[in-house]
């Protein structure tokens, strides 16, 4: 039996900032993981999809050369084989930037390669060895779900962990699922040759929750490729390929792309040694401040406790999770960040703050502004395409939250989310410095709508956009 102060069982983003933290305390510690080193996102998500995101917008741009009085676009072309090449070359930086650093800095007595399980509450099984530690936490990360029923389709069916690995693209494509990677990878697909069907079972798509914006993302998405929502799929194998039906539509592709979002690995933990309940989807339950399981020396940081499954917060999450490991049993609760949430679509969409779906109606105010011809800036860049919706607390006057569909809307939502996080009321954000002609200038454009929505006429000040001077 070997024993250790502190196990960690996973070399994610997670796990790896969990172990730096401890680190900067102690040594007494072990790093166990199994399977591939290197972080989700630089590994099979954030980064390799940025990458050919980035290929299929430069190539896309030759539609709009004419606007600008630039002849010849329709001449260039794609070599998809580069694309992906390149993909994979920088998706190698990143992932081995990841091991240079934290993984291959190790010596072999702390960093162990192997699936762990538990044996008891404070006991770990892996290869065969005992391992006792005072505090354990679960890094594990998650995996594409992929029904059973679809697995009999073989190099057919794609996720995002294998599609960056084809040599060429298939002609034909169906996407299924229109979250946020499924939009991303779907119109990088669309734009860099392939023939794309999006499929969604939800009648909303990118993760948006307002109607209106996710009426306009529908709007400008269904002008790359068809989108069937509303519908569950089913899947038929052929010669031919797979026929994706419907009860509206059957479509004939070459492969399909299941992106279906991702499942937590829990499986082979054995959590019940551990003496963990589990809940009817087999989740153990947490407290999200702490990271603490139940009242165990045990935390789970990251994707794999399914709360808010993105890189930012696997991060903050890893961080609690070790400060409270290093402190038990004196487990303390850190405030958690305003959510952010950011698809690389064009245009991006972005949300902040508090999700609509989730407030009172007869609470809050809404605002929305439309950037078609009415943002200079836009106009000019010949993106003049989108919406902004900005939502705030009737009583306290502070911003909630919003949506965006617009371009750049991964920079606005950032301002935003900073406002909320700092509690900023409607009237301090009409205060804000704007510049001519910017972009910004449509956030200005919808805190204003949002102000004479939130502010009744004898709370405004006769000039809301000025401060007197104390």
């Amino acid at each position: 039996m070997r024993k250790v102060k502190y196990a960690i069982i996973g070399a994610g983003t997670s796990g790896l900032t969990a172990m730096s933290t401890i680190r900067k305390q102690t040594e007494d510690f072990v790093l166990i993981n199994g399977g591939h080193y290197g972080t989700t996102c630089a590994r099979v998500g954030c980064m390799p999809s940025k990458a050919m995101i980035q290929s299929a917008n430069l190539f896309h741009k030759r539609y709009q050369f004419a606007e600008f009085g630039v002849q010849g676009g329709e001449a260039l072309q794609v070599d998809q084989q580069a694309v992906l090449k390149r993909v994979r070359r920088l998706r190698d930086r990143f992932t081995g930037g990841v091991k240079a650093g934290t993984t291959d800095a190790l010596p072999e007595s702390q960093l162990i390669s192997g699936y762990a399980r538990f044996t008891g509450e404070n006991r770990l099984e892996v290869n065969g060895q005992q391992i006792e530690a005072e505090c354990i936490i679960i890094a594990t990360g998650s995996e594409p779900v992929v029904p059973a029923a679809w697995q009999n389709l073989g190099d057919r069916l794609l996720t995002s962990d294998t599609i960056f690995e084809q040599d060429v693209l298939p002609k034909r494509m169906a996407v299924i699922g229109l979250g946020v990677i499924g939009l991303e990878l779907g119109q990088a697909m669309s734009r860099l040759g392939v023939d794309v069907s999006g499929f969604e079972l939800s009648d909303f798509i990118g993760g948006l929750s307002v109607p209106e914006v996710n009426q306009k993302a529908i709007e400008l998405f269904s002008q790359e490729f068809p989108l069937y929502l509303g519908e569950a799929s089913s899947l038929e194998g052929g010669a031919n390929g797979v026929k994706v039906v419907t009860s509206k539509t059957e479509v004939e592709v070459d492969a399909v792309l299941a992106s279906l979002g991702r499942r937590p690995n829990l499986d082979s933990l054995n959590l019940e040694a551990a003496g963990i309940e589990l809940d009817g989807r087999g989740m153990p339950s947490f407290n999200r401040h702490t990271m603490q399981v139940e009242d165990k020396p045990i935390f789970i940081a990251g994707d794999v406790n399914g709360y808010r499954p993105i890189l930012h917060e696997a991060g903050y999450e890893g961080k609690i999770a070790a400060l409270n490991a290093l402190a038990f049993p004196e487990v303390e609760a850190y405030e958690r960040k305003t959510p952010l949430g950011i698809a690389f679509t064009d245009p991006e969409m972005a949300s902040f703050g508090v999700s609509f779906k989730s407030l009172n109606p007869d609470r809050i105010e809404m605002a929305t502004f439309d950037l078609e011809r009415n943002n200079g800036r836009a106009i000019v860049m010949h993106e003049d395409h989108g919406l902004i919706c900005l939502y705030a607390d009737k009583i306290n006057k502070c911003l909630l939250g919003g949506e965006l569909i617009m371009p750049h809307a991964e920079h606005f939502a950032h301002l935003l989310s900073w406002a909320v996080e700092q509690r900023m009321t409607v009237l301090e954000l009409m205060r804000m410095p704007f510049y001519h002609p910017v972009l910004e200038e449509a956030i200005q454009s919808a805190v204003q709508k949002l102000y004479y929505a939130v502010y009744d006429e004898d709370e405004r000040p006769m000039a809301p956009e000025l401060t007197l001077m104390q």
